[in-house]
């Protein structure tokens, strides 16, 4: 019996000249959820992330506080969707200093037409993502079956595992209500065992007091 931990990523910088980086409190819940797992006896063989800078920074910072020792890998399958292409292909103006609930709307919006294919978006289609994560997830069921391996991706992907695991048939369904509520740190198990791949929890973020818990 193995197990995944799908971790989401720590608070970006949201509005900043780049975004891929944490915030200070996106490294401070990296530090708090590595100390949750380290005392809850969580030792990982092994610990994935995506290619971008902030899977790097939330891994490295949980691995640190958590004391650590396991190898790490980059799977770019972890990758989170263009989610700037897909707003900007909506055609709705941004104006400068948009705050995170306008931006979470218009998102939202966006996101609606890419899932449903009619929004035009000129990169990765809805389809492509959900095939991409569902290989990078098949990837790591094999090497989880007797062991812990840590995740450290996006929502994107996260939202698109669940929904797979929840619904195969159609997981575009909850795809949108998984991604739009995931917590920034926040923990999804994923039990890998003999009769097959099942989510265990979803979204948990107790290592979080109420300062330092964000969605975006």
């Amino acid at each position: 019996m193995g197990l995944l931990v799908l971790v989401r990523h720590g608070q970006a910088s949201f509005g900043a000249e780049d975004y891929d980086v944490l915030s200070e409190t996106g490294h401070e819940q990296a530090r708090l959820l590595g100390k949750q797992l380290a005392a809850l006896g969580v030792d990982p063989a092994l610990v994935v992330r995506g290619g971008m800078r902030r899977h790097r920074e939330t891994a490295e910072a949980m691995a640190d506080a958590a004391g650590w020792t396991a190898p790490t890998e980059v799977d770019a399958g972890w990758d989170e969707f263009d989610h700037l292409a897909v707003v900007e292909a909506l055609g709705e103006p941004t104006p400068p200093g948009l705050d995170r609930r306008a931006f979470q709307a218009l998102f939202e919006r966006a996101t609606s037409g890419w899932v449903a294919g009619t929004l035009p978006v000129g990169g990765e289609s809805y389809a492509d993502f959900l095939a991409r994560v569902q290989a990078a997830l098949d990837r790591l069921v094999e090497r989880a079956r007797t062991g812990t391996v840590v995740v450290v991706t996006s929502g994107g992907p996260i939202g698109a595992a669940a929904a797979t695991l929840v619904d195969r048939s159609d997981p575009a369904r909850l795809w949108a209500a998984f991604n739009t509520v995931l917590v920034n740190s926040s923990v999804t198990r994923v039990l890998v065992g003999p009769s097959g791949t099942r989510l265990l929890t979803f979204n948990e973020h107790t290592h979080l007091p109420a300062g330092v818990l964000t969605y975006r």
